[in-house]
C-alpha cells in the first residue's frame, strides 16, 4: 500500500509538472508574458460577451487593418471631433477648399462622350458641382468613400455616399485585397440580414444592379480600410481642448476677489449684523470708502500664476499642426510677422494637397468611366474608351504668378531659338506650356 501511495504521490507531481508547462507555453503567446501568475489569471478569467471576441481578428480579416471595433470607434471619434471641435472642422475644411476649389471641369474632345458626362455631372440627383465638398469632407474624415452606383431603364446612372460606419466588413479576392467582391452593411433594425452589395466590376457589370465603388486613402499596404487625417489627432485635439478649458474657467476665477473687513466687535451678533449691511450695500466699483481706524478692508483673490501656460497650448497646437500638415499660420496662430517665412512654411502643405487632389480627381475620373461603360450598353454610338481627363482649381494663386513670369521670361528665348532652327515648332510649344505650368494636349 506504501509503494502505491509513493507512485500516485509521483504520478500526480509529474502531472502538475506536465500542466505548468502547458500553461507556461500558452501564456507567453499571451499579453503581459512574462508576469507570474499573469497565464493562469489570463485562462481563469471569466467569458462574456464582451470578451469573446475582443482583440480577436476574423479569419479573412487582412492583419494590417485596425480591428473592427477600433475602427468603428475612431470613426465615430473623428465624427465627434468635426462636430464639436473647430480645429478638426477647419482642418477638414481646408483640405476641400484647396483640394476641391471653385470645382472640377470635364475636359473631352469627343462631344457626345462629353454631353453625356456632363448630363450625369448636372443631374439633379446627383448635383456633381455641390456633392463633391461633401465627397471630399468625408474622405477626409473618415479615410474611406462608400458610393452605390444604381442605373434607370436608359442608363443614366446615379450615385449615394454610405457612410463608412454603416459598411461592417469588405469580402475581396482571396490572392488580392485591393480587389473587393462584396460588401456587407451592419445589420439594423429595418435589415435586421442585409444581403452584401457586389462590388463594380467591369468585366462582369449589369446595370440593372446597384454595385459599390470603393476608395480610400492613408491606407497602410496589405490594408483594406483607409485610415482618417483625424486619426493621429484626436488625442491631441483633445488634449487641446481640455487645456483650452482649463484656461478660460482659470482666467475667469483669477479675477473673482471677496473683501476682508477686520474689526474688533463686542459679540457675534455685531460682527454678524456688519456682515448683513455690507451684503445688502456692497461698494460699487469707483467708490469712495470711509471708514475709521478701527476697520480694516482688504481684498482676497487667487493667486493662479496661469499667465505662463501660453507655452504649453503652443506646443499641443504644434503637435496639432504636424499631425494636419500644416502651418500655425493657416490655424490662426501667427508664427512670424515675416511674409517670406509664413509662404516657405506652406510649401510643403500645398505639395500635400497637390496629392490629395490627384488622388481625388483619379477617384472622380473613375467614377466616370464606371458611369460612361453603363451608358455606352444602351447607346452604343458611345466610345466606353474615350479619353477625358477632369482638371481641378489651382492650389496656390502664388504659383500662377511665378508661372506666368517664367513663360514671359522663357517665351522670347524660344521664339529666338526657333528663329535660329535650333528647334522646331513643336519643341517650342512643348517647352512654351512646360513654363507656364500646363499640359499639352495630344
Amino acid at each position: 500500500m506504501a509503494g502505491r501511495s509513493e507512485r500516485r504521490t509521483v504520478e500526480n507531481k509529474q502531472n502538475k509538472k506536465v500542466k505548468d508547462n502547458w500553461i507556461g507555453r500558452l501564456g507567453a503567446l499571451l499579453p503581459g508574458a512574462g508576469k507570474p501568475g499573469t497565464a493562469r489569471q489570463t485562462l481563469a478569467a471569466q467569458e462574456t460577451d464582451a470578451s469573446l471576441q475582443a482583440g480577436a481578428y476574423a479569419w479573412n480579416q487582412p492583419l494590417r487593418d485596425r480591428l473592427p471595433y477600433d475602427r468603428q470607434a475612431v470613426l465615430e471619434q473623428s465624427l465627434e471631433a468635426w462636430r464639436v471641435n473647430p480645429l478638426a472642422r477647419r482642418i477638414v475644411s481646408l483640405t476641400t477648399q484647396y483640394v476641391v476649389g471653385s470645382g472640377v471641369g470635364i475636359h473631352c474632345r469627343d462631344d457626345a462622350v462629353l454631353q453625356a458626362l456632363q448630363a450625369f455631372w448636372g443631374h439633379p440627383l446627383n448635383r456633381m458641382d455641390v456633392r463633391i465638398f461633401e465627397l471630399c469632407d468625408e474622405l477626409t474624415r473618415t479615410g474611406n468613400l462608400f458610393l452605390l452606383l444604381s442605373s434607370d431603364g436608359g442608363g443614366n446612372s446615379y450615385i449615394r455616399a454610405y457612410p463608412s460606419t454603416v459598411v461592417e466588413s469588405i469580402t475581396s479576392r482571396a490572392n488580392d485585397v485591393e480587389q473587393a467582391v462584396s460588401f456587407t452593411l451592419r445589420a439594423s433594425p429595418e435589415e435586421p440580414d442585409p444581403q452584401p452589395i457586389p462590388a463594380y466590376d467591369p468585366q462582369d457589370d449589369d446595370p440593372a444592379r446597384a454595385v459599390m465603388l470603393h476608395y480610400s486613402i492613408n491606407r497602410p499596404v496589405g490594408a483594406q480600410w483607409g485610415e482618417p487625417d483625424l486619426a493621429p489627432l484626436l488625442r491631441w485635439l483633445s488634449r487641446y481642448a481640455n487645456w483650452l478649458e482649463d484656461r478660460a474657467r482659470l482666467n475667469r476665477f483669477r479675477n473673482a476677489f471677496v473683501y476682508v473687513v477686520k474689526s474688533r466687535f463686542s459679540s457675534e451678533s455685531d460682527r454678524y449684523a456688519r456682515q448683513q449691511h455690507l451684503n445688502a450695500n456692497p461698494p460699487m466699483p469707483g467708490a469712495i470708502l470711509v471708514t475709521d481706524e478701527g476697520e480694516e478692508w482688504s481684498v482676497l483673490n487667487p493667486q493662479l500664476e496661469s499667465r505662463d501656460a501660453g507655452e504649453d497650448g503652443l506646443a499641443l497646437k504644434k503637435m496639432v499642426a504636424s499631425g494636419a500638415g500644416v502651418p500655425l499660420h493657416f490655424l490662426a496662430e501667427p508664427e512670424s510677422a515675416t511674409r517670406t517665412t509664413a509662404e516657405a512654411a506652406g510649401g510643403p502643405t500645398y505639395r500635400f494637397y497637390e496629392q490629395r487632389q490627384r488622388t481625388f480627381l483619379w477617384m472622380l475620373e473613375d467614377i466616370l468611366r464606371a458611369v460612361l461603360r453603363r451608358k455606352a450598353l444602351f447607346e452604343p454610338h458611345l466610345d466606353a474608351q474615350a479619353a477625358f481627363h477632369l482638371q481641378g482649381s489651382d492650389i496656390s494663386v502664388r504659383d500662377n504668378l511665378e508661372l506666368s513670369q517664367a513663360a514671359a521670361t522663357m517665351l522670347p528665348v524660344l521664339v529666338e531659338l526657333r528663329n535660329r532652327d535650333l528647334i522646331d515648332d513643336a519643341e517650342m510649344i512643348r517647352l512654351a506650356y512646360r513654363f507656364a505650368g500646363e499640359q499639352l494636349e495630344k
